[in-house]
């Protein structure tokens, strides 16, 4: 049965969550409205295990038209040349191009409705990744990193066992996937290699050649009683603090047993990494993602390039979306026999999604105010569709969505609190989220 959640944010008497938010105090707790949401966000979050996520970044934009979102009844140049399927939900259809995911389509819920103003690739990638605006515009080919990513807050909140990293990425760096302020020790250890491939082997879980434990020992000894002497300034938010408790992770990091056998691909049996896409990078790499939160770690952010189809949108996204297909489809069956996905976020997004009108390319240009999210897990009800768009696409049409909003959500199911508070390199208060709400409809 298909699910769909269009409801506004008013309520029928036409009072809104303003005037709701004046109330001073509760039932004599001495709260206001938004703590005493997030008490009970905290209380009803209690007897759940925290979720570590799986990130799939589609660095580009993805085209919301042509994959969760299509419109088969608008005019040509807006639905373009893919036709929609029914999956195993009844009610709900995507892109005939995602045949396997249509048939999980029950373990995994599509936002359709958020949006933002951000259309450059560097400022929507902040957006996305951060969970805030960037202060300042930003175009599209920078890489910006004014707030922490929320990996890196993941990283900081949640302690990793067994000397395994809080924050990986696989696929290369991210634009706006730093620690910032938060200090080197809680950036992500990137994994620039393809598991894919049979001679696959991550550098930083392994010691160099020549270098036995007992040397490396030594070296760690002697660079212990370098750091005795006294540095030339002793502050508080000195660099070489950050480095200090870098290196001590690196240390843990290789010289854990757990993260060696974590990154081990070989380990996997040969038929389930088939099922994933043998040779396919991205398959490969999302089977890595769940080898590595079922061992611990908290975030997993993986990075796929070439989503900006502003030219030869149609012929790109054949060639594109079966891989996304057999590799999501594919991680979401996984997760779900070994019992994971109850304990882990899973989601596949973009920085932005595209314009309603195909443009001569034939391709569609960057759009930020509306694109579709997948996200499935840690209570996440499969089968859902929250929000809808307008009939060519172009803005949301019921339940406007923002970056915030799905920050919140995010941190919410990993059992950390949106709203805690930081303090920048210069002493200045920030928030990890700055306004939004968890989506209630996500579970």
């Amino acid at each position: 049965m298909k699910i769909e959640w269009g409801s506004t944010r008013g309520n029928c008497a036409g009072t809104s969550r303003r005037d709701f938010l004046k109330v001073g105090t509760l039932a004599g707790l001495g709260l206001t409205l938004p703590e005493l949401i997030r008490h009970r966000e905290a209380a009803a979050a209690a007897g759940r295990k925290p979720a570590n996520v799986i990130f799939l970044f589609l660095d580009g934009g993805p085209s919301h038209l042509e994959t969760f979102d299509m419109k088969p009844d608008a005019p040509a140049e807006i639905r373009g040349e893919f036709k929609p399927i029914e999956t195993n939900v009844k009610g709900i259809r995507i892109c005939e191009h995602l045949p396997k995911t249509a048939k999980v389509m029950n373990l995994f819920s599509v936002l359709r409705s958020v949006s933002h103003n951000d259309s450059n690739h560097g400022a929507g990638n902040h957006f996305m990744t951060t969970g805030q605006p960037t202060p300042i515009p930003v175009g599209c080919g920078s890489s910006v990193s004014y707030h922490p990513a929320m990996g890196a807050f993941a990283a900081h909140e949640r302690q990793a066992p067994h000397g395994l990293p809080g924050y990986v990425t696989l696929g290369g760096s991210m634009r706006s996937g730093g620690p910032n302020f938060l200090g080197a020790a809680h950036g992500p250890l990137v994994v620039d290699g393809y598991p894919a491939s049979d001679a696959f082997r991550v550098k930083d879980v392994s010691l160099p050649s020549g270098v036995d434990q007992a040397r490396l020992d030594a070296r760690r000894g002697l660079l212990s009683q370098l750091d005795k002497l006294q540095r030339v300034a002793e502050l508080p938010n000195d660099p070489a603090r950050s480095l200090d408790s870098y290196s001590a992770k690196a240390y843990d990091l290789v010289t854990s047993p757990a993260a060696k056998a974590a990154f081990d691909m070989k380990r996997e049996d040969e038929k389930l990494r088939e099922t994933y896409g043998r040779r396919s990078h991205i398959g490969q790499q999302l089977l890595l993602s769940r080898r590595l939160v079922e061992a611990g770690v908290p975030w997993v952010s993986i990075h796929w390039g070439g989503w900006d189809h502003h030219f030869n949108l149609f012929n790109d996204m054949k060639r594109m979306l079966p891989e996304l297909d057999t590799a999501f489809s594919a991680l979401l069956t996984d997760l779900n026999q070994r019992g994971l996905l109850e304990n882990t976020l899973v989601l596949v997004l973009g920085e932005m999604g595209r314009t309603p009108k195909i443009n001569a390319g034939p391709g569609r240009d960057h759009w930020g105010p509306a694109m579709s999210i997948a996200v499935a897990g840690a209570g996440v009800p499969g089968g859902t569709i929250i929000g809808e768009t307008a009939p060519d696409g172009s803005v949301p049409d019921a339940r406007p969505l923002t970056p915030q909003d799905l920050a919140c959500t995010i941190f919410h199911k990993m059992g950390i609190d949106y709203r805690k508070e930081f303090h920048n390199e210069l002493g200045r208060p920030i928030q990890m989220v700055s306004g939004g709400e968890v989506i209630r409809e996500l579970g």
